[in-house]
């Protein structure tokens, strides 16, 4: 491409939130990147591409903040907390019922209570703990949270995003359904 008339034409679309976004010219494109609304990370698209690429695998890397390093890749990001969450409608509910046998008297009145869901805010509060806790690591290691619109207090649409944008398996988040049935069915 030659002159800035010709890149000024060219429409790009980008990625934000799920949803396409543009076509906007390119300098409008470098403006969204000095604002961090486009970063390592997002995907780009103009005419000519094959595909959606990241904006750093395209000449727009080069208004990348260099001094910023890219997000750690998905293989390198500690799952630790992920995998305790997606296990954590189990957890909850043991937590459940050592509350209700410290709370009441006799083992039948905790029975009743666990049967009435009295304590279920043990369970719920425990998800979106190691969820934004979670969601907090990942922020560390570079990544763009905000992809994830403040989904960290609903559980399975945090994890469904987090695998998506990690490029990894829905391991974790079939686990989360799995135990939440788990759960449901005791």
């Amino acid at each position: 491409m030659t002159g800035n008339h010709q890149d000024a034409s060219i429409s790009w679309f980008y990625e934000e939130n799920g949803k396409r976004k543009g076509g906007v010219g390119e300098a409008d494109l470098v403006a969204l990147i000095n604002a961090g609304v486009v970063s390592h990370g997002t995907s780009v698209w103009k005419q000519g591409f094959p595909d959606w690429l990241k904006v750093e695998d395209t000449e727009l890397n080069v208004h990348l903040n260099n001094a910023t390093p890219p997000p750690l890749a998905g293989e390198h990001v500690n799952n630790t907390v992920v995998w305790i969450l997606a296990f954590a409608p189990i957890l909850g509910y043991f937590l459940e019922w050592i509350v209700a046998g410290a709370a009441n008297s006799t083992e039948w009145k905790a029975e009743q209570a666990m049967a009435e869901a009295k304590y279920f805010y043990i369970t719920v509060i425990l998800n979106v703990a190691l969820s934004y806790w979670d969601e907090k690591r990942l922020s560390q290691a570079g990544h763009n949270t905000k992809k994830f619109k403040g989904m960290t207090w609903l559980v399975p649409v945090y994890l469904f995003q987090r695998a998506k944008n990690l490029n990894h398996s829905m391991g974790y988040f079939a686990v989360w359904i799995v135990s939440f049935v788990l759960v449901l069915s005791a």
